[in-house]
Formats: structure tokens, sequence, C-alpha cells
């Protein structure tokens, strides 16, 4: 039961990231710059939500283990987007823009220990 709850307390994390990830965007300047991060942000920070629905019905671990890879590589670009927004002063919101990076941050912990974990449990079977 309790890695029932675990599942869904990651996946509504991932989905109020996508929300998060959707209202910065909103807060981006309407320049030819500001439309590149911002569409290139709500990809890969909506992407590990919908991949991460897609896990929870992954075929064998290594389709589990290869969807969940592809999350963490969603984030970290998404991380890498946030770094630019917010070395470039685009966004207005500052208190949203530093939510957003550390729970980006912990996502992406999240997903490294679930990997790791998934991969050992891989050599024991």
């Amino acid at each position: 039961m309790m890695d029932e709850e675990k599942k869904f307390d990651l996946e509504d994390r991932l989905i109020k990231f996508a929300v998060m990830v959707a209202n910065l965007t909103e807060t981006l300047p309407e320049t030819m710059f500001g439309r590149y991060i911002s569409g290139q942000i709500v990809r890969s920070g909506c992407s590990p939500a919908l991949n991460y629905g897609e896990a929870q019905s992954a075929e064998s671990l290594n389709d589990f283990i290869h969807k969940m890879k592809i999350c963490l590589k969603e984030l970290r670009e998404t991380l890498v987007s946030l770094k630019i927004i917010q070395l470039k002063l685009l966004s207005t919101r500052a208190d949203l823009l530093s939510t957003a990076l550390q729970e980006c941050n912990e996502l992406i912990s999240i997903f490294v220990k679930s990997i790791q974990t998934s991969e050992k449990r891989k050599l024991t079977k």
C-alpha cells in the first residue's frame, strides 16, 4: 500500500510541476528568445508527467527503466532551461522560478535513486 501511495505522490508532483512550468512560461516575454525557451520548457517540463504514466504500464523491468530514464533526461533538460531563464532574467516571477528550480532538482534526485534501485533489482533477478 505504501508503494502505491508513493507512486501517486510522484505522479501528482510531476503533474503539479508541469503546471508550474506552464505558469512560468506565461511570465516570459513575447520576444523571439522568450518564445523559443518557452516552447522548449513546455515540452521538456510536461514530458516527465506523461512518460511517468507510461512507465507505470511498462511491459518489463527494462521497459520501466528505459521510460524512467526518459523522464530523467527531460527533467535535466528542463533544469538547464530554468537556469537559462534565471540567468537571462526572463521571468517576472522570481519566486515561481525559484520554486520550479528546487522542485526540478528534487525530482531529478528521486528519478536517479529510483533508476538505481530498479537497476539493482534487475541484477538480482
